[in-house]
């Protein structure tokens, strides 16, 4: 266990939107011993639990995600939350390369970082990315860069993902083609959307998920199975912790068009990832498939589909 741990007591509720029964610890490995710095969300009582690494988005640091992750994680899932980077540029070529190093480490690396009796279950592994972090996500399934990994992902989630600036103004290395159902995975795929992401804050800068590279375009190419969920008046980086701080963090208040709070956006999307992770990797669709009809929905819905 690393001496940089701590831990997190979470209250008791079966719904999926709240914190779930199982009580979570973080985790940070010294740097050194990983590829790169990793955030490790995972519960503290016995078992073996499926696993999701989450990818964050363009310039944002991996702990803005922590209320987020241990919300997952209490639901019975490890996360592996890593920082890709501090600087980049436009090119996401070497995130891909890093996600499929974190990747093939897991097998060999996860378990030591892991609490006693606590296993991690590999055959069952998701893989999710948030806006630039969607984009690497979805490029390194659909292997852009013909990357080898030791293991294979069970299940794709893209949370709010952007591919570029703009229609026509992709970055490297593009994800989308504009092809409808061209993303032949051999997996399921959700994709959540934000309702007010495509909408500027401040018109001297673009909207932070615009139409034509967002969460509308990646569903479209998906094929089946696969989800679709939008929050209607919620914005793009409404999923991060309350607090997040620093000038990045403070930011991610001012760049972006945002909901009122962060805290129902976060919680809708905490818990259509537990469904959806339930349903694919655990064989229990009831949640997820009562989604749009459940009154426990912390968001207005704009948008649901199925492809099944």
């Amino acid at each position: 266990m690393s001496p940089n741990s701590s831990s997190v007591s979470l209250c008791s509720n079966t719904s999926v939107f709240a914190v779930g029964e199982l009580k979570t610890q973080l985790v940070k490995p010294l740097e050194t011993v990983t590829p790169k710095p990793l955030l490790i969300f995972t519960p503290v009582a016995a078992g073996e639990f499926p696993v999701l690494v989450l990818l964050h988005g363009y310039l944002l640091h991996n702990s803005f995600y922590s209320q987020l992750s241990h919300h997952i994680a209490s639901h019975g899932f490890i996360l592996v939350v890593p920082q890709l980077y501090s600087v980049t540029g436009p090119d996401a070529t070497k995130e891909i390369e890093y996600v499929a190093e974190i990747t093939n480490w897991l097998p060999e690396g996860l378990e030591k970082f892991l609490p006693p009796h606590v296993n991690a279950d590999l055959t069952k592994l998701g893989l999710a990315g948030h806006s630039r972090g969607g984009k690497v996500a979805f490029a390194l399934v659909l292997n852009r860069l013909k990357t080898e990994l030791k293991l294979k992902f069970s299940a794709l989630i893209g949370i709010d993902p952007v591919d570029g600036m703009d229609k026509g103004k992709q970055t490297p290395p593009k994800v989308l083609t504009y092809v409808p159902h061209s993303f032949n995975l051999a997996m399921p795929v959700m994709v959540i959307g934000s309702g007010l992401g495509e909408v500027r804050k401040n018109p001297l800068f673009p909207a932070c998920a615009p139409k034509g590279v967002n969460h509308e375009d990646f569903y479209n190419e998906c094929c089946k199975p696969a989800c679709y969920f939008v929050a209607k008046d919620y914005g793009h980086l409404d999923m991060l912790d309350d607090e997040t701080k620093g000038i990045r963090g403070k930011a991610t208040y001012c760049l972006c068009k945002n909901g009122k709070c962060r805290e129902p956006m976060r919680r809708f999307v905490g818990g259509v990832v537990v469904s959806f992770l339930k349903g694919y990797l655990k064989r229990d669709f009831s949640s997820l498939m009562a989604i749009e009809d459940d009154e426990a929905t912390p968001v207005e819905l704009q948008k649901v589909d199925f492809l099944l």
